[in-house]
């Protein structure tokens, strides 16, 4: 009689089933959302985030991580959102990369009690970019003239219609140092005495998830499954997490679905997801994906 009506319950909630809670954090690393394709923020994870941890009965919440890294603020904020949440619920967080865990991806991942990456995966990254485009010589042959009024000698810093000047280079590599120190000191407080004694760790340099498990940058090879039934049970249910929907399946945004768009609003959304689209490509890029 108690097996039968052990079968009509939610196998999540039949005796020895452990489920773990996984949250997918696929994309790039941006504020505000992309238009057209998914990227990773503060805000778009925040809520799937809460409802992974929530799981009272399960010992551990695994995030699935595939991102090249972006913005080095959502990057942290996210970083700092699970560890406390992982403080707050007390649940192990356990990570594991796919094909990718860099810079901003490689920050989130190291909120990770345990990183796990697939021996093929790419990891590391822990630098800081900046990339811009200089337009002086088509403006001189298409002969427009940039006019651009200030109050304050500085604001017009790093203009790309105007010639690089070897001053605002350096302020800006300066800006940089902070945020790679700032990178460099979550790596260290995280990963401790796990991280080898390599010169070249911190210098923006990547590796495969099996060279990165000799740098103590991932703690083991593996993938989600096969670690987590492992671990916890061949009968362990993995709960994908997802965001909620709205009406005719569209993902809510943080506060709703939008009513309707016009003309203008479609075509300033198509160029940004072009500009959008090419800065991700370009991210990808790097690490030959």
């Amino acid at each position: 009689m108690k097996q039968f009506l052990s079968r009509l319950l939610p196998k999540s909630m039949r005796p020895g089933v452990v489920t773990i809670p996984v949250v997918r954090l696929h994309g790039t690393i941006m504020a505000g959302g992309g238009q057209f394709r998914p990227t990773l923020s503060l805000a778009s994870t925040a809520g799937v985030l809460e409802k992974a941890f929530s799981y009272p009965d399960a010992p551990a919440v695994a995030l699935s991580i595939n991102s090249p890294g972006g913005s080095p603020v959502q990057s942290r904020l996210i970083y700092k959102r699970i560890r406390d949440l992982a403080a707050e619920k007390n649940k192990d967080v356990l990570v594991f990369v796919e094909d990718v865990a860099a810079s901003g991806g490689y920050m989130i991942a190291v909120a990770g009690d345990e990183i796990i990456a697939d021996p093929s995966s790419i990891v590391g990254s822990i630098g800081v970019v900046s990339a811009s485009f200089g337009f002086t010589e088509m403006m001189k042959k298409i002969g427009v003239e940039r006019r651009v009024y200030t109050a304050g000698q500085n604001k017009a810093l790093l203009d790309p219609f105007k010639p690089e000047k070897k001053e605002d280079v350096e302020r800006l590599k300066a800006l940089q140092l902070e945020v790679h120190e700032t990178f460099i000191d979550m790596v260290k407080e995280r990963r401790g005495g796990k991280l080898k004694d390599d010169p070249d760790l911190f210098t923006g340099l990547f590796w495969t998830g099996k060279k990165g498990l000799s740098l103590g940058l991932v703690d083991a090879l593996g993938d989600i499954r096969t670690v987590l039934k492992d671990r916890y049970g061949a009968k362990a249910q993995l709960k994908l997490i997802t965001p909620p929907r709205g009406l005719f399946g569209r993902k809510l945004g943080l506060f709703g679905s939008s009513g309707g768009f016009s003309a203008p609003d479609i075509a300033g959304a198509a160029a940004a997801g072009l500009i959008e689209a090419a800065d991700e490509r370009a991210l990808w890029g790097r690490f030959g994906l």
